[in-house]
């Protein structure tokens, strides 16, 4: 009992420390950005790394999550005679739930394992440490433009997420089911407000980015470095993540309905 008791204590302390040790990193990478900023081209190429080679599985699944939203939506819809209302369901899901969560668990698994991969890797081979070596502050070279172009990408993302599922609804409900066209588009733009549901949704966006680019960098960062710790930290990264959004996703949407 003792032993058990003590092991759990372990596991509570070390998990303080990491979260801590997390922060401290958060607040230093920040400090050091007007440093990376400067250096525009290198984070322009990490938007494209983690934004633009997103962009394939992001668009499909968003195109075939607007379908499925069309599809449903219809069906539900219709039992109560409200089908042309299928069009301001499945841009309110979007904008307001679907387009951001979805997108930063697929960042997440895309480009957040392989940013985690491939900073726990420069660490494996000491990259980073011949870099502080040269005097090149590894956090504001490696680390600063990478967390940048993560929470530049995100809301980009999120939006071309909405934008093709609310297409692929429309090619469902319009194209395939015969629901009329003007009234899918008129109540769409009737009910769908900027204040209350776009710039919410883009608020998520934004807090999903900085959250799954901070956590994919830390644990790279912090990696052991060996195969075997490397790999877990993707896994980590994945897992973290992907709970972190649908935490900060039930907060951040309690705060906005009130």
């Amino acid at each position: 009992m003792l032993k058990t008791l003590e092991n759990i204590g372990h596991q509570v302390t070390d998990a303080i420390l990491r979260l801590g040790y997390a922060a401290r990193f958060f607040i230093y990478s920040l400090s050091v950005s007007g440093e990376s900023l400067r250096r525009l081209p290198l984070v322009i190429r990490e938007i494209y790394f983690t934004g633009v080679m997103s962009l394939i599985i992001i668009l499909v699944s968003a195109l075939f999550v607007g379908m499925v939203l069309g599809l449903q939506g219809y069906n539900t819809l219709q039992r109560y005679g409200s089908s042309e209302a299928v069009g301001v369901l499945v841009a309110l899901a979007l904008v307001r739930e679907l387009g951001p969560v979805v997108t930063a668990l697929l960042f997440a698994g895309r480009a957040g394992t392989a940013i985690t991969a491939e900073i726990g890797l420069m660490k494996a081979t000491e990259q980073l440490s011949a870099m502080e070596m040269m005097a090149i502050n590894p956090i504001a070279r490696v680390v600063a433009p990478r967390f940048w172009a993560g929470v530049i990408s995100m809301p980009i993302l999120a939006a071309l997420f909405s934008l093709v599922g609310v297409f692929g609804g429309y090619l469902v409900a319009v194209q395939l089911i015969g629901v009329d066209s003007g009234a899918f588009w008129s109540q769409m733009q009737s009910n769908v407000d900027f204040r209350d549901d776009i710039v919410n949704g883009v608020i998520k966006s934004v807090v999903f980015g900085v959250a799954c680019t901070s956590i994919a960098l830390f644990e790279g960062y912090d990696a052991p470095p060996t195969a075997e710790g490397v790999s877990r930290a993707t896994t980590r990264t994945v897992v973290n993540s992907s709970l972190t959004v649908l935490a900060l996703d039930f907060i951040l949407t309690a705060f906005m309905l009130h």
